[in-house]
Formats: structure tokens, C-alpha cells, sequence
């Protein structure tokens, strides 16, 4: 066990590694190159009886770990929506784990309380949440889901299923995209909804949710004796950042008394930017919102902002007040009931340390670099022949394929398309993924890491062009 003199010692040479690191991240394959089972092989199969040396244990550390990393903080990071840190919020992980507090309730850290409600509150100004709103700070984007699931769950059976269980609402169901993200399936089946009742709707030729066929399907569904009880509107797709028509699907939620939730987990960041502010018209309407901080506003992860209209209906639905933890202020917030989580971690540090060294103008200046460097990318690309783009191209996400005009059979265009995924990836210096739709494989390229910049995406089309030659 360290002593205080070993442990500032060994965090001073932790921190001289990291910066290391992302100094020389290049260095590294973006995805990993290793073989399932090689880090285990470098593992004893049982811990030490006796405990071991640091210098010994963070040498093994640095030989064994980085080359079974996927380097997500490399600038060649593009299959994926980013897991974007940033210095700053790095720092701030660093003092939360050596504060090592639970934010469980307000009197186990109050600052930790208040400072999540400040923080909350500036998002909101910002980034085009409805007055009134509140927000509260979750692990992920699937967490966020899952506690709306419930609460519109609650709100719709007055609470009985929280008390009595699922006794005469074993018809509920719940609708989203065809291209929704496979979190709100899951979270349908954590809160006991079940597969079959989540309905997806069929989108439109930008892979967008027809609003139309949504309002059909709960016509329908009402006649059969099906109780609809929610709407999960998705603001970026996952495979192309499709946007569903806001507007319209809030005006069919509020006609119908269905809690509406709007996932917007990669692309909320981009609404501090006046240019897609657009795309929220009609939140006003909804019931709760999502976005990961942790994606694109360069915090790193885990930071998922949840926000709700009705605070109370929230607590309502996740509040437990046992003796030991009665509360002794009503005053106070306590946000182990705005969630399932009993114990916090300490997130909204690294937020604030973000906000405060960025500037909104600076995350501006940052999103739209970024967006800027998908343009330019997505220009020198179709400059060459045999590129064709596959679906609407929003913000920074692309969905391109090679498509030689002699070739027209779609099994061998699918073929050929994953494998210049598997040459640009073995070559270390990208890591791109694939989707499909309407049965196309397309190659997926999001430009939005911290540290992307104009050469690594002329680099990226050089190296396709390359493969396709």
C-alpha cells in the first residue's frame, strides 16, 4: 500500500505518461492489432499473496495495456461517434478520484449537489433547452433512455406499476424509428415493456421517422386495445444522423397524451450552434431530452445529460427515503431520486472545468472546425470517380461507398465496400466502421475528434483513393 510521499511520487509520473501519450498518440495503430485472448496470456491466472512493487506494477501497465487499447483520443479515431476528453476535463477525473465522494444526496457533498445544478442550468441556456427544464447528470445515453421509459411509464399508469406491478397495463407500447438506436430496446426490456411492444416506424428516403405512418400506427393500435404510452424521436441516427421531424411528431404526442423523448445523444452538442437550432423546433412540447457530453463536448466519458420537464413526476417515480438516508432539508436536491443509481459519481467537475477553459465561443469555433473538416473531406473525395454518397450529409457524419460503374450487383458492392474498411484499418493510421441501409453496406466516417485537423482527412481520402486504385 502506498504511503502520501510514494503515491505524489507515482501520480506525477501517471500524469507525465498521459501527456506522453497524447503527444505521441499517432504513434500508435488506431484500432487494436492484438489477438482475442493476448492480454489475458500476459496475466497470472491468480493475484499476488504478497503485494508487488509500482514501479514494477505501472511497467507492466505501460507494456501491456496501450497495444490492446483502440486509441479512441487519436485524431484517426472515425468509425464511431467520438469519445471525446479534453485536457481540461482529464484534470477534473484526476481530483474526483482522489476526492473519492458519492454525490448520492445533498448533505454526502453538497458542492457536488450544487455544482451539478449549476452546471445543468448552463447547458440549458446554451444549448436550447426549454425554460423551466431541469437537468441531472447520468452515466450514459442508454441510462438517460431507460429512466424516461419508466417515468412515462409511471406518469401513464399513475404510478400503479410502480406499486402494484404490471396488473392491467400489459399493453403498453412504445414507438420509434426503424433507425433508433438499439438503447431504447434494451430499455424496453429493463423496464419490463417487452420487444413486442416496441413499434418501429418506417422512415423516409433521409432514413428520418415518417411522421405520417407514426400517427397511423397508434390509430391502430388505440382500436386494438393497445395502450400507447410513448415516443422516442431520434435527433441524429446512429448509422446516418437522420433527424426525425420534431414538429410534427410533438403535435401527434401531445393530440394522443404520449410522453414524447427526444434522443439526441451524439448531435445535441451541435445545437449550441444557431445554424441547427432548427431541429428542436417542437420541444417544447416533449417530456425529456438526452445528449452525451461525453461524445462531442469534449468531457470525457461518462457524462450524460438527462433533462425533464416535470422535475417532480421524476422524483415521484424514483424517490426512496430510507431512515438512514431521510432527508433533513426540503430545500435541497437529492439526485439519488432523479435516477436508479443510489450511489453518484462526481461528474459535473469535469463539466465545469470544460465550460469555464472552452467558452461557448470556443466550442463553437471547435464543432464547427469540425464540421467544416467533414465538408472538405466529403469534397476531395467526390472529386474522384466512383464515390458515391449514400445518405444526406448532416453535420459530420458521412456515409460514402465505392461504387465503379461497371459493377451493379449489390452482394459484390457490399463486398467490396467492407473490405476497404478492413485495408483501411489495417493499416493503423484510421479506424473506420460500416452500416447498412436499405441493405447497402456503407463506409461510415465521423470527423469529430478533439484533435482532428485538415491533414488527417486529406490523408484519409489519399489512403482511399489508394485501396480503390
Amino acid at each position: 500500500m502506498l504511503s502520501n510521499s510514494e503515491f505524489r511520487q507515482q501520480a506525477h509520473k501517471a500524469v507525465d505518461w498521459i501527456a506522453d501519450y497524447l503527444d505521441n498518440i499517432e504513434k500508435f495503430p488506431v484500432k487494436s492489432q492484438i489477438l482475442p485472448g493476448s492480454i489475458k496470456a500476459q496475466l497470472p491466472e491468480n493475484a499476488p499473496d504478497k503485494g508487488e512493487n509500482m514501479e514494477i506494477i505501472f511497467d507492466d501497465f505501460a507494456s501491456i495495456i496501450p497495444p490492446g487499447i483502440t486509441h479512441w483520443q487519436h485524431p484517426g479515431f472515425m468509425a464511431l461517434f467520438p469519445s471525446n476528453h479534453s485536457y481540461e476535463s482529464v484534470l477534473a477525473e484526476m481530483l474526483v478520484a482522489g476526492l473519492g465522494i458519492n454525490a448520492m444526496v445533498w448533505e454526502t457533498s453538497p458542492a457536488a449537489t450544487e455544482l451539478e445544478e449549476r452546471m445543468m442550468e448552463w447547458i440549458g441556456n446554451n444549448f436550447g433547452i426549454p425554460a423551466g427544464w431541469k437537468g441531472v447528470i447520468h452515466d450514459t445515453a442508454s441510462t438517460s433512455t431507460l429512466t424516461a421509459i419508466i417515468s412515462a411509464r409511471e406518469k401513464y399508469s399513475q404510478f400503479k406499476i410502480n406499486q402494484h406491478g404490471y396488473n392491467n397495463f400489459n399493453a403498453l407500447t412504445l414507438y420509434c424509428s426503424a433507425q433508433t438506436h438499439y438503447s431504447i430496446e434494451k430499455g424496453a426490456k429493463a423496464a419490463g415493456i417487452g420487444l413486442d411492444n416496441v413499434i418501429k416506424i418506417a422512415t423516409d428516403e433521409n432514413y428520418a421517422m415518417q411522421a405520417a405512418a407514426l400517427e397511423k400506427q397508434i390509430q391502430n393500435d388505440l382500436a386494438a386495445g393497445k395502450q400507447p404510452f410513448m415516443v422516442v424521436a431520434a435527433l441524429g441516427t446512429t448509422s446516418s444522423l437522420a433527424f426525425d421531424p420534431l414538429s410534427a411528431i410533438s403535435a401527434i404526442c401531445k393530440k394522443y397524451n404520449l410522453w414524447l423523448h427526444i434522443d439526441a445523444a451524439y448531435a445535441g452538442a451541435a445545437f449550441v450552434l444557431e445554424e441547427y437550432q432548427h431541429y428542436l423546433n417542437g420541444i417544447i412540447d416533449a417530456d425529456s431530452y438526452v445528449f452525451n457530453a461525453h461524445k462531442w463536448l469534449f468531457t470525457n466519458f461518462d457524462c450524460s445529460l438527462y433533462f425533464v420537464k416535470d422535475a417532480q413526476l421524476l422524483i415521484n417515480t424514483f424517490s426512496s427515503n430510507p431512515d438512514y438516508l431521510k432527508r433533513t432539508m426540503d430545500e435541497v436536491t437529492n439526485f439519488k431520486d432523479w435516477g436508479l443509481p443510489l450511489g453518484r459519481r462526481f461528474r459535473a467537475l469535469k463539466l465545469w472545468f470544460m465550460l469555464r477553459s472552452f467558452g461557448i465561443d470556443g466550442i463553437k469555433l471547435h464543432l464547427r472546425k469540425h464540421i467544416a473538416l467533414a465538408q472538405h473531406f466529403l469534397a476531395k473525395l467526390l472529386s474522384g470517380t466512383n464515390w458515391e454518397l449514400m445518405a444526406p450529409f448532416q453535420m459530420n457524419v458521412l456515409c460514402i461507398r465505392f461504387h465503379p460503374a461497371h459493377i451493379q450487383d449489390n452482394d459484390a458492392l457490399n463486398k467490396i465496400n467492407e473490405n476497404i474498411i478492413q485495408s483501411i484499418n489495417a493499416t493503423g493510421k484510421f479506424y473506420l466502421s460500416g452500416t447498412r441501409l436499405n441493405g447497402n453496406f456503407v463506409i461510415r466516417v465521423v470527423i469529430g475528434q478533439t484533435h482532428v485537423e485538415k491533414r488527417h482527412v486529406e490523408e484519409l481520402v489519399m489512403l482511399l483513393h489508394q485501396v480503390t486504385a
